[in-house]
């Protein structure tokens, strides 16, 4: 068991099951139930349309990191490999981050419901504050950074870490904006809501 989950395919495979289910279903759920298209990622060179850009860079950088991987072994080195302590307990927890942030992220997408968005929507959203979103004001974003953790346990290279700590600085940066617009959208809903239930946990 521990073989498989330590070949490189193992981890390629996750990421195009979590990319199915975490974003194309919840967008084309949401498409296909309300019309609305929930990919709302801006254009030009405002600081989110720059951090979005930076978004689409690392997921292509994630899958295509996995894929070179699990397509030739042989090129780990030139990744960069890390050479972490207890490797099996290292294995088994970084699998295990995996399975609890997908779980985490899906039940947030579907809490979300018709507020879901890839992005800051000017049009009016419902504000979420119930279920996961009663605990952690960014249930998805959380699970999203325990996902790059999760890798990064489970292949650590010099790139799985460049591509956690480059989206642990871009997801901040991306609650904030968020916050920001929330802020200006609900008001003092909002801001009592931010008084009650913390940021990440």
């Amino acid at each position: 068991m521990l073989s498989l989950l330590a070949h490189p395919a193992a981890a390629f495979a996750y990421l195009a099951v979590a990319f199915t289910l975490v974003f194309v279903w919840p967008t084309l759920r949401l498409k296909l139930a309300t019309g609305v298209n929930a990919i709302v990622l801006p254009a030009g060179d405002t600081a989110d349309a720059f951090v979005g850009r930076w978004f689409k860079a690392t997921m292509a950088g994630l899958f295509l990191m996995t894929g070179l991987t699990a397509a030739l072994p042989d090129a780990a080195p030139a990744l960069g490999a890390i050479a972490l302590p207890w490797p099996e307990i290292r294995l088994i927890a970084g699998w295990a981050v995996l399975g609890a942030a997908l779980v985490l992220v899906f039940v947030a997408q579907v809490q979300m419901g018709a507020s879901w968005r890839i992005g800051i929507d000017k049009r009016p959203t419902e504000l979420r504050a119930n279920g996961l979103f009663a605990r952690s004001r960014n249930p998805i974003f959380l699970g999203m950074r325990m996902m790059l953790l999760g890798l990064f346990l489970v292949m650590p290279t010099g790139w799985s870490l460049t591509f956690l700590m480059l989206g642990e600085v871009l997801m901040q940066l991306q609650v904030r904006f968020e916050e920001a617009h929330l802020a200006r959208l609900h008001g003092e809903t909002y801001r009592a809501y931010v008084a009650r239930v913390p940021r990440w946990i």
